[in-house]
């Protein structure tokens, strides 16, 4: 028997957009799919506490939150970035740095490609400028640390070893923090919608 689905490189969406996963568009790039995809990926492969998995949707939304606590004058422009920083993994999923790490170049070129296909889409620049890249990775592991300690049941010593202990952060913000808990896949991917919408109407409104 043939397979039929040998070699097909696209994705069929949602939405009805099939996107070439070998040379993504960015015309069949919809917020929809984006939101629902991370929605229900998880973090950490699934292994943390709660009564749901801790989703890329939940992941990104404190990342933009920590971003605009570190740089209380963020444009609507970066905090858009932080808010799609791990989009490419509704795609791709949500793979665990020690994983990429092994499969090595390859895969990172086709986030990069995927990554590059988003922000085309939503108006912004095709890579982020380092200094966006350093804010966007430093409310990534500072998210990442509280994540550890209290979804993926770290150890302190662990903790310590594979992480940096954020530095920054607001008392308020620090609080929130050190109380996350998951949520539901419905209740990430509203949540996400609206506040790329938010986001999107103040970039839309500083380029009037």
């Amino acid at each position: 028997m043939t397979d039929k689905t040998q070699n097909r490189a696209w994705q069929r969406m949602l939405s009805g957009r099939r996107l070439d996963l070998l040379d993504p568009s960015p015309v069949d790039i919809e917020i929809t799919d984006i939101a629902r995809g991370i929605a229900c990926v998880a973090r950490w492969n699934g292994q943390t506490k709660g009564q749901h998995a801790f989703s890329v949707a939940q992941h990104s939304l404190l990342v933009a939150d920590i971003c605009a606590d570190l740089m209380p004058s963020i444009s609507a422009k970066l905090e858009l970035m932080a808010l799609l920083h791990d989009a490419s993994e509704y795609v791709i999923g949500d793979m665990i740095s020690p994983f990429k790490n092994a499969l090595g170049l390859d895969y990172r070129q086709f986030e990069d490609r995927l990554e590059s296909a988003i922000h085309i889409r939503f108006g912004l620049p095709a890579k982020p400028s380092e200094n966006e890249k350093k804010i966007i990775k430093q409310a990534d592991l500072a998210c990442a640390y509280f994540e550890a300690i209290h979804l993926a049941d770290f150890t302190t010593k662990d903790v310590n070893k594979y992480f940096n202990k954020p530095k920054g952060l607001s008392k308020q913000m620090t609080s929130r923090l050190n109380a996350i808990t998951s949520i539901s896949v419905k209740a990430a991917e509203a949540s996400f919608l609206k506040r790329f919408e938010q986001i999107n109407n103040k970039l839309i409104g500083a380029d009037k």
